[in-house]
């Protein structure tokens, strides 16, 4: 049988895209490079300069900033003057790169480029003998995801989350008992016992490194009314002890996430709140086709969220669980009114809200 004839200009049009993937690739790295060296934040404010200038003000060595500006500049990042020998970051760009452009700065979301590419070699071996790839792997990935929740989750926690909850914001100041499940650094409960001084909070998570953090934060602050604890969601045990629980991006990479949904409902109150913020997503993949994040947030969920989690012999949802399967998951655990809101700004995150009726039956 004859092959079909190719359509030259769908595979000509496909290539393009392939060496685009490259050169954005490349980008990435380099984009994080410029974060974490501070070269965006220090040329927001310079007028256009050399490459030693720029090198001098970042505290840098200037071999390096000006092979960086070479691919900062033929990415359409960075401009230079025709000869090449000053360059400037346009405000229309810096307002999308710099530290004082959060929650917008989306230079910090190319880390996880470069933080991931560190595990392929196990990644690959996931992909030949199964298994998974444990916490220990990832060099940077708390500090990247406390650096991302800070503006995405954190920043907008007090003004467009947690007024998501009816009467939610009045019950705090009165003063009621708080669960953070998988709270990594602790940016969002901290954030939380620093405005709500009558209440008190907990956090749990497995990572003694991320608990570090955010016990020093807290201890930084002054928060007497926050702790935190090390704990193996897939088993704990607290019943009616909570009026108000939370989960920010933390259940999907779960172990066992249907026995921590279950461990919830058993520890909230009757008439408590569970409020658990997710990725936006559809469990059909073809539903997310077209999704603005999409082979970024399946390529962090392949080689992270669904990883660690079947390294502990897991279920290894990944982060693209999506709306349908988190629904099924939480009915399971217990909870038969499940709303579902998300945020006008916010295109990448679900925010599940569950009250808690009666106690579970099934």
């Amino acid at each position: 049988m004859d092959n079909p004839e190719i359509d030259s200009a769908k595979s000509d049009a496909f290539a393009d895209r392939m060496v685009d993937m490259l050169n954005y690739g490349a980008l990435a790295l380099m984009t994080s490079i410029g974060h974490r060296s501070g070269l965006f934040d220090t040329m927001k404010d310079m007028k256009p300069s050399t490459s030693d200038d720029i090198a001098k003000a970042a505290g840098l060595d200037e071999r390096y900033v000006r092979e960086w500006l070479g691919a900062m500049v033929t990415g359409g990042i960075i401009e230079c003057d025709p000869e090449g020998l000053q360059y400037v970051l346009p405000r229309e760009h810096s307002k999308w790169l710099t530290r004082k452009a959060s929650p917008n700065n989306i230079a910090v979301f190319a880390q996880y480029i470069s933080e991931l590419g560190s595990v392929e070699d196990h990644i690959l071996s996931c992909f030949k003998h199964g298994g998974g790839v444990p916490y220990s792997k990832y060099r940077r990935f708390h500090e990247i995801m406390a650096e991302d929740s800070g503006q995405t989750v954190v920043a907008a926690l007090m003004d467009s989350i947690l007024p998501l909850v009816p009467e939610l914001m009045d019950q705090l100041k009165k003063g009621i008992d708080v669960l953070d499940v998988g709270c990594g650094s602790g940016k969002a409960l901290n954030v939380m016992a620093k405005h709500f001084s009558n209440s008190r909070f907990i956090g749990y998570d497995l990572s003694s490194e991320a608990l570090h953090t955010a016990r020093m934060e807290a201890k930084k602050e002054k928060l007497l009314n926050v702790c935190y604890e090390e704990k193996d969601l897939s088993d704990f045990d607290v019943p009616g002890r909570f009026d108000f629980i939370t989960a920010f991006d933390a259940i999907h990479d779960q172990a066992r996430p249907e026995r921590v949904l279950a461990g919830i409902f058993k520890s909230l109150k009757t008439g408590g709140v569970f409020l658990m913020q997710d990725i936006a997503a559809s469990s059909q993949v073809y539903k997310n086709i077209g999704h603005p994040v999409g082979p970024l947030l399946y390529t962090i969920s392949c080689m992270h969220c669904m990883s660690v989690s079947l390294e502990q012999n897991g279920a290894g949802l990944g982060a693209m669980w999506g709306e349908e399967k988190a629904r099924e998951m939480l009915s399971e655990a217990g909870f038969s009114d499940i709303r579902m809101k998300q945020l006008p700004h916010d295109f990448q995150n679900y925010f599940y809200i569950m009250k808690k009726v009666a106690e579970q039956t099934v």
